[in-house]
C-alpha cells in the first residue's frame, strides 16, 4: 500500500481594513486552539500562519493565510470538530458570538489546496 502523503491547504482571510488585529486576536482565542489540538491527535501535521508584509492592491490583497496540512486527502474531510469545541469552550455562546464577528469582519476567505512539484522528476 503506498505511503499516504500530507494533504496541504491555504486558508486565506482578507480582513475589512481596522479589523486586522481584532480579528487575529478572535483567531487566536477561538481557532488556534482548535487546531492545535486537532495537531495533537494527529489529523493535522503541518500548521502555519503568516500575515502579508506589505500592502498589495485590493483585488489580490490577503491579511493572513494559514497553511494546514492534514495527514491525508481524507482527515482533511474528516474529523468532526464538535466534540473539540464543546470540550474548549464550555461557554458555546460566547464561542458562537465571537466566531460570527471573526467572519463579519472579513471582506473574504478562500481555501487553496497546493500540491508539491516535483522538479528533479523528468517527465517521460
Amino acid at each position: 500500500m503506498p505511503e499516504s502523503k500530507p494533504f496541504v491547504v491555504e486558508y486565506y482571510y482578507k480582513v475589512k481594513w481596522g479589523h486586522q488585529e481584532e480579528f487575529l486576536s478572535l483567531f487566536r482565542k477561538n481557532h488556534w486552539p482548535l487546531l492545535k489540538k486537532q495537531m495533537d491527535t494527529g489529523r493535522i501535521v503541518l500548521l502555519d500562519v503568516v500575515k502579508a508584509r506589505y500592502h498589495e492592491p485590493e483585488a489580490v490583497r490577503w491579511d493572513y493565510r494559514v497553511t494546514i496540512g492534514y495527514k491525508d486527502s481524507a482527515a482533511s474531510l474528516t474529523g468532526d470538530s464538535k466534540e473539540l469545541i464543546k470540550q474548549l469552550y464550555p461557554d458555546q455562546a460566547t464561542f458562537k458570538q465571537e466566531e460570527q464577528r471573526r467572519f463579519q469582519i472579513l471582506d473574504a476567505h478562500w481555501d487553496l489546496p497546493i500540491a508539491p512539484v516535483d522538479l528533479q522528476e523528468q517527465p517521460e
